[in-house]
């Protein structure tokens, strides 16, 4: 597995301002707040290194970027990540402009700080490559979905999603992991404020260029007080 991922780059988005996490978020960035005694960022570095991928950037808010420079120094010191830094908040997409020329000319992994999850990349990579979609995005499996956004797709393309339904058509969810070609930039208009779910995917469902790959594993979203308690009960 470690060979075949080694050509690829990840990035984590940690440049949020965790506003449903407030007061504590004004003082910690949220992928550093802890679970199990180690911050959760922590927990998605490890998701892509230990699975071959040894590039990986985070987009922090420079607010903040003290924080993530010590965060680096305790945890990761010898591990290769770079830090791109946001004046101001630029969403799920913007910011990745800033990344451009690091990302290069390989499909990368992106996903959100503040979530907690367990996929096989390999099998991810595979049905990316098999679809020869722009955009494949990591679909989680949970027993209430009625709280998130459900992915309804047809012959493993998503055709739309359905933000919070009353009768959910699926349990699969959007987990906050995706799978991009470096295609993907002929849709940026540059460093400004855009959000992958809302301004890209949406577009790229119309066109058949958005998969979906389904998986089964454990994912802890630690958005709200009552998700991150969950968190901090249930993860192992």
């Amino acid at each position: 597995m470690m060979d075949n991922l080694k050509n690829y780059k990840a990035v984590i988005l940690a440049g949020g301002r965790g506003t449903r996490l407030y007061p504590v978020t004004k003082e910690i960035p949220k992928p550093l707040l802890p679970v199990k005694k180690r911050p959760i960022i922590n927990y998605l570095v490890d998701l892509f290194y230990f699975q071959g991928i040894k590039e990986i950037a985070i987009l922090i808010n420079k607010e903040f970027n003290q924080d993530f420079f010590w965060w680096k120094r305790r945890y990761y010191p010898r591990t290769k990540i770079k830090f791109f830094e946001e004046n101001e908040p630029l969403g799920t997409f913007g910011g990745l402009w800033l990344l451009k020329n690091w990302i290069g000319k390989n499909p990368f992994f992106l996903t959100n700080g503040d979530e907690l999850k367990e996929i096989n990349l390999l099998k991810m990579v595979a049905f990316h490559q098999r679809t020869n979609s722009l955009a494949t995005i990591a679909l989680i499996k949970v027993p209430d979905p009625s709280n998130y956004g459900v992915a309804i797709c047809e012959n493993g393309y998503i055709k739309k999603f359905l933000e919070k339904p009353k009768s959910p058509p699926s349990n699969y969810i959007n987990s906050g992991l995706y799978l991009l070609s470096p295609e993907i930039f002929q849709y940026h208009s540059g460093p400004k404020f855009l959000m992958i779910e809302k301004d890209i995917f949406p577009k790229l469902a119309q066109e058949n260029r958005l998969a979906g790959f389904q998986y089964n594993g454990k994912w802890y979203d630690c958005g709200t007080w009552e998700r991150y308690e969950k968190a901090l009960i249930e993860w192992s």
